[in-house]
């Protein structure tokens, strides 16, 4: 999970700023948890939110403090084993099907472990830490707003088990949004276009070498995918249709049982979906989320369209600012998109779904090291997702940013964007 900066960052108070931010924003999200809450594993692919804010400070202590700073004393020896991903140089671990069996440490001891390795981090920044250390503090930062956002959306998933269908924030009443309109389309001319990450600032390593893709022309929606436009494809019988559907996916379906979106639900004769404020009314304006790209490619194909590339989302996305509905804006749920001319909703809402393998980039070589191991080992059988969701915060996210995940998942806030050749 390494970056390619070409600059070391050395403003160190800002740094510290950074890093005191983003423990506050982790703190926050587990803080209306109750242990048991933050304790439960609700499905394989999930982690327990205790998991996710140890995690992410065992990551501090072993990648930053333990190699770096003088006297450190480990907090728990037994942690490594706890809370280690899955970086296989650095030892043994709980295996992630069983995370939910941790019962102990409570909550409060995690909190208590985060606040032994701010300590120490904020001694280490006052000595002065070298250009080297600075960058994996900084890619610790980021690694931690990751988890932010998992650990979001693998609240949502616990809840929704519950037959009370709890809201991890108050709920509140869907605001008045005005139709989105039919949706348009925004040609771009194919060519030569340059696609990654370059110069100074953060970026993590599968988001480079920045280098040149060819396009043929092609035309992109300028807004995301409806859930009113979804509900239409289901009820046109398009999870019964072996026609709209990849091979791998109408397994899938078939061996799920999948009839519609993650989260859906009928209730007096009315689709309601689960959001981290509880149960809530279909709003069928917003966009369409917690699909599989599976199920996003079946759509596409039943419109007449099909999934953007990565190359042709970044190209139209790269004159854009980063702006949107993240996890900052409170809302925690997608929401219509507003009344405009040309892209909307590119960044925020939803994660994009694009037909792009998650594979390497020319010359893509990753890091030596432990940290080497989190993105390069995972290019196989994964695609690229583009853009952010509601549940991603703000600072974390950029043009050239990949998501990734296997075809069939869809507990993450992914939704879709149609394109078509030009």
């Amino acid at each position: 999970m390494a970056h390619v900066s070409r600059k070391s960052l050395t403003d160190v108070s800002a740094l510290a700023a950074r890093y005191r931010a983003v423990r506050e924003d982790s703190r926050a999200l587990g803080a209306p948890l109750s242990d048991a809450d933050a304790t439960v594993q609700s499905m394989p692919d999930a982690s327990p939110a205790k998991w996710h804010l140890a995690h992410t400070t065992w990551f501090f202590e072993t990648m930053v403090l333990k190699p770096n700073l003088a006297g450190y004393e480990v907090f728990d020896d037994s942690y490594n084993y706890l809370f280690n991903s899955y970086y296989e140089t650095i030892g043994e671990r709980q295996p992630r099907p069983r995370r939910g069996m941790i019962t102990r440490p409570a909550l409060d001891e995690i909190f208590a472990y985060r606040a032994h390795v701010d300590a120490a981090i904020e001694t280490l920044m006052e000595r002065g830490p070298a250009p080297d250390v600075a960058e994996l503090i900084e890619l610790g930062c980021h690694h931690e707003q990751q988890h932010q956002e998992l650990l979001l959306t693998d609240i949502l998933h616990l809840f929704d088990q519950s037959p009370l269908k709890p809201a991890y924030r108050d709920p509140q009443p869907l605001g008045v949004a005005a139709d989105p309109g039919e949706v348009r389309f925004i040609g771009f001319d194919g060519g030569i276009v340059e696609i990654g990450h370059e110069g100074d600032g953060f970026a993590f390593d599968c988001e480079g070498p920045r280098h040149r893709a060819l396009l043929e022309p092609y035309r992109l929606a300028d807004r995301l995918v409806t859930n009113g436009e979804y509900l239409a494809f289901v009820e046109d019988g398009g999870y019964r249709d072996p026609l709209l559907w990849l091979s791998a996916g109408w397994g899938t379906i078939l061996g799920e049982g999948w009839t519609r979106p993650f989260y859906w639900h009928e209730r007096d004769g009315e689709m309601w979906t689960m959001t981290l404020r509880g149960a809530q009314p279909l709003d069928l304006n917003a966009p369409v989320t917690h699909l599989s790209y599976f199920e996003a490619d079946a759509f596409a194909t039943w419109a007449g369209k099909r999934l953007p590339t990565e190359f042709e989302w970044e190209n139209a996305a790269a004159s854009l600012p980063v702006e949107g509905n993240f996890a900052g804006s409170g809302r925690l749920r997608p929401k219509p998109a507003a009344p405009g001319e040309g892209l909307r909703q590119m960044y925020g809402d939803v994660w994009e779904w694009t037909r792009s393998p998650f594979s390497p980039y020319p010359r893509f070589k990753p890091v030596e090291g432990a940290v080497g191991e989190y993105n390069g080992k995972f290019m196989c059988g994964q695609f690229v997702l583009r853009g952010g969701s509601c549940a991603t915060p703000e600072n974390h996210i950029r043009t050239t940013y990949r998501n990734f995940f296997p075809p069939d998942a869809r507990w993450q806030f992914s939704g879709l964007r149609l394109a078509e050749d030009a």
